[in-house]
């Protein structure tokens, strides 16, 4: 009977508070990080923040939104300078999407501001991984016509140069195969990415007014 009675005083916070089963602890009772989804839909991504993906949570995108990612690439592009204005304008606009999803609208671009800034903040790994994630799904959904996504680039590292490392995300042009950094770390959250060869970013070129 009492059994009874402290399972049904129980229920309610089993109702209340269903997320709760779908977390998962490590050894020292820390909630882990989600995994990365290799194959991203607007319909469930994953996103990276707290720095170097400490965390990865699973977000997605509304249908309204999604038709708001689509506007910034119609009319369509008519050369590769243009698709990359676009690829910037949009990657710019899910940040904030997505921030709102994860407590990220206040990020600071670089690494300084943000230990006194409140909610999540993201480090060049998560702005790379995360920007490398949103223009896959615009990849995939047809929008690129004179772009494809690559993998990330880093540069710098304690042993190459003695320069701290930074990452970016990477899109090359289909005609000639130049490759292009879109770095979304130097700014705040929503501000357009850098576009930049990415042979020029490597040299460790940052653009004006950047934070770090």
């Amino acid at each position: 009977m009492k059994l009874t009675r402290f399972l049904i005083l129980l229920l309610p916070a089993f109702i209340a508070f269903p997320a709760v089963a779908d977390v998962q602890f490590d050894l020292l009772g820390h909630a882990k990080p989600r995994e990365q989804i290799v194959n991203p839909t607007p319909d469930r991504f994953s996103v990276c923040f707290q720095h170097s993906c400490a965390m990865v949570e699973h977000v997605s995108l509304t249908s309204d939104q999604w038709r708001k990612v689509a506007s910034f690439f119609s009319p369509e592009a008519v050369n590769a300078e243009q698709e990359r204005r676009q690829i910037a304008d949009a990657v710019a606009w899910m940040e904030v999407a997505v921030g709102s999803q994860i407590d990220a609208l206040d990020d600071r671009g670089g690494n300084l501001e943000g230990f006194m800034a409140n909610g999540n903040q993201l480090d060049c790994v998560d702005e790379s991984t995360n920007s490398t994630t949103y223009i896959t799904m615009i990849q995939n959904a047809g929008f690129l016509k004179f772009h494809r996504v690559e993998k990330r680039a880093t540069r710098g590292g304690i042993f190459f140069g003695g320069v701290w490392p930074h990452s970016t995300a990477v899109i090359s042009e289909v005609e000639t195969g130049h490759k292009w950094a879109v770095d979304s770390w130097f700014f705040d959250n929503g501000e357009k990415p850098t576009v930049v060869q990415l042979r020029k970013w490597r040299t460790g070129w940052s653009p004006e007014g950047a934070k770090h």
